[in-house]
């Protein structure tokens, strides 16, 4: 029997359409300026945004470490659904998958983010607290906010 692989599931209400949420999280000039689990810089983002491009950020943390997760598309549908590979350099044994499904919400949008296949419980804790800390920070770059949900 194979075991399943956890993963995790984060739901949040952003004031701002699809579109503008779509464009903050495909277009790498813009994923420049916010992208990463704290207020540490990034350094790089690269999207190329079709099913077989590539998919890589470089941020670094305020405590000064540097992370570089890349990817490959698997599929894009503009504005509602992305999901791509989620793989750390030299560690390709704990490949995963990122999936991003935004649909409109009360003049908003609801983003879905799930990360399955995730190999252990200790990567899934601290992958959750990455995106949630990354997620924190997308309501107020788009110049919403969110709702409670």
């Amino acid at each position: 029997m194979t075991k399943s692989l956890p993963s995790l599931t984060i739901i949040r209400r952003i004031k701002a359409p699809p579109a503008k949420v779509w464009a903050a999280i495909t277009q790498p000039e813009l994923m420049m300026q916010w992208w990463g689990p704290d207020a540490g810089p990034t350094l790089s983002a690269e999207a190329d945004v079709r099913p077989g491009g590539r998919f890589s950020v470089v941020f670094r943390l305020l405590n000064g470490e540097e992370h570089n997760p890349t990817g490959i598309y698997q599929e894009v549908i503009p504005e509602k659904t992305l999901v791509f590979t989620w793989e750390w350099p030299g560690m390709p044994e704990r490949e995963s998958l990122v999936t991003f499904r935004l649909k409109p919400f009360d003049g908003g949008t609801e983003l879905t983010l799930i990360h399955a296949q995730l190999p252990d419980e200790e990567v899934l804790r601290s992958h959750e607290a990455g995106w949630n800390g990354l997620l924190d920070k997308l309501p107020a770059f788009l110049g919403g906010g969110a709702w409670a949900t």
